[in-house]
């Protein structure tokens, strides 16, 4: 899912880097040496990378805020502590409502297909030629399945 440049550019790197790995033996000792402490005094320069620490933050922060339940003025806190501790709840009831529903509406889909399923080798039996006791055979249940 590249782009055209991108791959250019990255075929350009391999062949460059291709160019240098084969000449590196042909390079007199002096000149491994001097790159070798220009290499050395490059790393001793480079800045350390930021220790990159991750930050939890609740999940409905900036939500509360904006519906009055942050900390604008100290009353609002006070008189909406009760109400800031119902909205916390129903913030973690939702989710699992939601999977509740989700699961019995599944549920009662797979058993929807499967009563269709059911209807449909019901009525295939019936409408077929061959009479019930034909199915009720261990025989003609083995013969079937080596038919097919």
């Amino acid at each position: 899912m590249s782009s055209a440049p991108d791959t250019k550019e990255l075929e350009f790197a391999r062949q460059l880097r291709r160019a240098l790995d084969e000449n590196t033996a042909a390079l007199p000792p002096a000149t491994v040496d001097r790159l070798a402490a220009a290499r050395q005094a490059a790393l001793a320069r480079k800045k350390p990378e930021p220790a990159v620490v991750p930050a939890f933050a609740p999940a409905f922060a900036g939500a509360a805020a904006g519906m009055g339940v942050g900390a604008a003025s100290p009353e609002l806190n006070t008189a909406s502590k009760p109400r800031r501790f119902a909205l916390r709840r129903f913030a973690l009831a939702w989710p699992l409502a939601a999977l509740v529903v989700s699961l019995v509406a599944i549920a009662y889909w797979e058993d929807q297909q499967r009563t269709a399923e059911l209807a449909d080798i019901d009525a295939a039996m019936l409408s077929d030629d061959l009479p019930l006791t034909a199915y009720l055979d261990h025989g003609f249940n083995a013969y079937l399945s080596r038919a097919r």
